[in-house]
């Protein structure tokens, strides 16, 4: 692991960090080395009080998992490092802005900040294109390809029931 503190921080924006850079500069090596072993150009680091927690590349293809991500490995190796389901107090730091799916992932974790070197624009330029994904979500879905229909059945609150009457639920 670096220590960002050995390396002077700039001020990247409004909530920025003194450590933010040289968190930054780790995940682009992790993203670059991912490029190397095979992987996609992506990379992720959660820090919490100033320790990374953990660090992980794209294995989209690597592992034949669509949901391998690196902020999603990075996040599932992290919570799973600190043992809870909540990165609260914790930054992810990522190579290149979060597609919808990883920004979600982090605001599941609860992390306190996403802070993210490249844009979907560069992202693009080499072939990654997630406008389409951010275009899509800001549609009505009645308008979508690919259909997302609810269809209501009898015992589909049942779940929540059993959710609710749970005494020892773990509430998220």
């Amino acid at each position: 692991m670096i220590s960002p503190s050995e390396q002077p921080g700039t001020r990247l924006g409004p909530s920025a960090g003194p450590d933010d850079e040289a968190w930054l500069v780790r995940a682009v090596e992790v993203a670059t080395q991912n490029v190397a072993d095979g992987g996609g150009p992506f990379g992720a680091v959660v820090v919490r009080a100033g320790v990374e927690v953990a660090a992980a590349g794209n294995r989209v293809t690597r592992d034949l998992d669509p949901t391998a991500h690196a902020e999603v490995v990075a996040i599932r190796t992290a919570c799973q490092a600190l043992s809870t389901f909540s990165l609260a107090g914790a930054t992810l730091y990522a190579s290149c802005e979060p597609c919808p799916l990883c920004l979600s992932a982090a605001l599941w974790a609860r992390v306190d900040r996403v802070v993210f070197a490249a844009d979907r624009h560069d992202a693009e330029r080499a072939g990654f294109d997630d406008r389409e994904f951010y275009e899509l979500l800001a549609r009505d879905r009645s308008t979508w390809p690919h259909p997302v229909v609810e269809q209501r059945i009898a015992r589909a609150g049942e779940p929540f029931e059993a959710w609710q009457a749970h005494t020892e639920r773990t509430p998220y």
